[in-house]
C-alpha cells in the first residue's frame, strides 16, 4: 500500500502513519509521560518503602538505570535498521524468528493494554477524591475515569503532534512540581542530609527483590520511542538519542527524588510514614512547608501526570494494532488510518473499546465493595499494572536476545559490545528482575498470603505468548505470503537521512503482504 504525501495525487491505496513529524524532544516527552514521574514520586515511592521496608529505594533506580542502559545499547542499534510501529514485535521477529515475533506481539498488546487500562483506576480514584474533597460531592471513580476516557479517545484519532503538545505541557509541569518538592525537602531536612538510601548496604539486603520489582515498574514506557519510528524525522539517530535520554533522565530524577523524600521525612521515619500516609505523604509535606495552594496545584498535576500516561500508552497500543493489522497478523481492517490526520484510527478505537469494557466491568464489580473508594486502586490499578510490568520486562529479555540474533550473520558495522556483550548482560539482568517480579507477586498486588491472583495475573501476562506461537505456526502453514512479511511492515520507506526536495514529493511505499 502507498502512503501519499499531501503533494501527491490521490490514490486508491489507504494512507499510512504521518512521516517526518516527531523530533527527539517530542519522543522524549512521550516516553517520559508514559513513566508518569509525579505518579511515581507521589504513589510509587511510599508503596515501595511501605511494602518492603528497605532504605535503598533511591539506589535501586541507579542500578536499574544501568541495566536499562545496557538494554538500550542493542535496542538503539536495532532501531537504526528496523522501522516499524510494532517495535518489540518487529525486532524479535527479525532477531529470533517470525513465530516468536508473533508471540511477542500478543505479549506486548496484552501488557500495554493492561497498563493503559490500569491507570484509569488510579486516575478515577484520585480525580474523584480530589473533586469530592473540594466540593463536598460524591462523584464515583468511574465517572471521572469516563471523562478521561472520552478525551483520550478523541486525541487518539487526531494528529499525533497534538498529543505531543498536550503531553509536553503536562510533563513539564509535573517535573516542576517534583522539583519544588525536592528543593523544599533539602531545605527542611528534619534529620539532616545523609547518604542513607544511596549505599549498597541499604539496597542489597533481604528485601532487595521486592524493591527492584517495584522500581522497575517506574520505568515502564521508556522504550516506547521506537513505536513512533515511522513518524520520526530522523529515525536512525532520533530513536537512539531519545531512548538514552529517557533512561538517563528517569533514573537520575527518580533516584534523586526518592532520596529527597527520605530527607523530607527523615530516614528513621520514612517507612512508618509511608505505611500511614501512602500517596498523601508528598502532598502533606508540600502543604505544611510550601503552602496549601501549592499542595492543591501538585494534586492537580498528579492528575495530569496520570492523564499524560493514559494518552502515551493509548497511542502505543494503537500503533501496535496498526502494525500487526498492516501485516495481516490481525484483521487488515484494523490497519485503517485517517487520510487527513494520519492517526491509526482503527487501532485507537479498538484500544478505546478494550478500556471501556474494563472500566464498566470494574465499575459494576466495585458496587458495594468492602474496599470502598479504594476499590479501583487496590484492584484495577494494582492488579493490571503489575501484570503489565511482568510482561514488559519479559519482552525486554526477548529483545535483548533478538539483538544477538539479528546481528549474528551481519554485523552492520557494530562492535562486539553493541551486538553481543551488552545485550547478553541486559538479558541476564532483566531476566533476574523478571524472576523477582514473579517471586514477589503476592507483595506487589498487596496480598498478605498465598492468593490465586499470584498465578492468575502472571498467566494473563505470559499465556498470550503461547497463543501467539500457535498463531504464527498457523500463518506459516496456511498463509505463507503473510508469514513471509511478518516484522517487515515498515520497510520500503524513505532513506534514513532527511529527504531532498525531490524525494519529499515522492510517495512512500509500504510493503504489505498480498493475501
Amino acid at each position: 500500500m502507498s502512503h501519499q504525501t499531501p503533494n501527491t495525487p490521490a490514490s486508491s491505496d489507504p494512507p499510512g502513519l504521518s512521516r517526518r513529524t516527531l523530533g527527539v524532544p517530542a519522543l522524549v516527552f512521550m516516553t517520559i509521560a508514559a513513566s508518569a514521574p509525579l505518579t511515581v514520586v507521589a504513589g510509587g515511592y511510599p508503596s515501595n518503602f511501605a511494602v518492603n521496608g528497605v532504605m535503598g529505594v533511591p539506589l535501586s533506580f541507579i542500578v536499574l538505570g544501568v541495566a536499562l542502559t545496557l538494554f538500550t545499547v542493542g535496542y538503539a542499534a536495532m532501531s537504526t535498521k528496523i522501522r516499524n510501529a510494532g517495535a518489540f514485535y518487529a525486532y524479535i521477529a527479525q532477531g529470533l524468528g517470525k513465530r516468536t515475533g508473533v508471540a511477542s506481539s500478543f505479549l506486548a498488546l496484552t501488557a500495554y493494554n493492561c497498563i493503559q487500562v490500569a491507570v484509569y483506576g488510579l486516575f478515577g480514584f484520585a480525580s474523584a477524591a480530589f473533586i469530592n474533597a473540594k466540593t463536598g460531592s460524591d462523584i464515583p471513580w468511574w465517572a471521572t475515569a469516563g471523562v478521561a476516557f472520552l478525551v483520550v479517545g478523541w486525541l487518539g484519532v487526531n494528529k499525533v503532534d497534538l498529543s505531543v503538545r498536550v503531553v509536553a505541557v503536562m510533563v513539564g509541569l509535573e517535573f516542576l512540581a517534583v522539583i519544588i518538592f525536592d528543593v523544599a525537602a533539602f531545605v527542611v531536612q528534619p534529620e539532616g542530609v545523609s547518604s542513607t538510601g544511596l549505599l549498597p548496604g541499604d539496597l542489597f539486603t533481604a528485601g532487595v527483590g521486592g524493591v527492584l520489582a517495584f522500581s522497575i515498574a517506574s520505568f515502564m514506557g521508556f522504550e516506547s520511542a521506537a513505536i513512533y519510528s515511522e513518524e520520526t524525522k530522523n529515525p536512525t539517530r532520533s530513536i537512539a538519542r531519545a531512548t538514552y535520554i529517557s533512561v538517563a533522565v528517569i533514573a537520575a530524577f527518580y533516584a534523586f527524588s526518592a532520596w529527597a523524600m527520605m530527607t523530607a521525612t527523615g530516614p528513621s521515619q520514612i517507612v512508618e510514614a509511608s505505611r500511614e500516609m501512602g500517596p498523601e505523604l508528598m502532598f502533606a509535606f508540600i502543604g505544611q512547608n510550601v503552602g496549601t495552594i501549592m499542595a492543591d496545584i501538585a494534586q492537580v498535576l498528579f492528575l495530569t501526570s496520570l492523564f499524560a500516561a493514559l494518552l502515551a500508552f493509548h497511542n502505543a497500543v494503537a500503533r501496535y494494532i496498526f502494525s500487526l493489522a498492516r501485516e495481516s497478523v490481525l484483521p487488515q481492517r484494523l490497519a485503517y488510518v485517517d487520510g487527513h490526520t494520519h492517526a491509526p484510527v482503527a487501532g485507537s478505537l479498538t484500544q478505546s473499546a478494550i478500556a471501556l469494557i474494563a472500566i464498566v466491568i470494574f465499575a459494576v464489580a466495585g458496587t458495594g465493595s468492602e474496599l470502598g473508594p479504594l476499590f479501583p486502586v487496590l484492584t484495577l490499578f494494582t492488579w493490571l499494572s503489575n501484570t503489565a510490568a511482568l510482561g514488559l520486562v519479559f519482552l525486554m529479555v526477548l529483545v535483548s536476545l533478538s539483538v544477538w540474533g539479528y546481528f549474528r550473520t551481519n554485523h552492520h558495522g557494530h562492535s562486539l559490545w553493541t551486538r553481543l556483550i551488552a545485550p547478553l548482560l541486559s538479558a541476564l539482568a532483566l531476566g533476574l528482575v523478571c524472576v523477582l517480579i514473579f517471586v514477589n507477586f503476592d507483595a506487589l498486588i498487596g496480598s498478605t498470603g498465598s492468593s490465586p491472583l499470584s498465578w492468575i495475573l502472571p498467566a494473563i501476562a505470559l499465556l498470550p505468548g503461547a497463543a501467539g506461537l500457535w498463531w504464527g505456526h498457523h500463518l506459516k502453514n496456511k498463509k505463507p505470503a503473510i508469514y513471509d512479511g511478518i516484522g517487515h511492515g515498515g520497510e520500503g520507506d524513505p532513506g534514513d537521512e532527511l529527504p531532498s526536495v525531490q524525494q519529499s514529493s515522492d510517495s512512500h511505499v509500504l510493503q504489505t503482504p498480498q493475501v
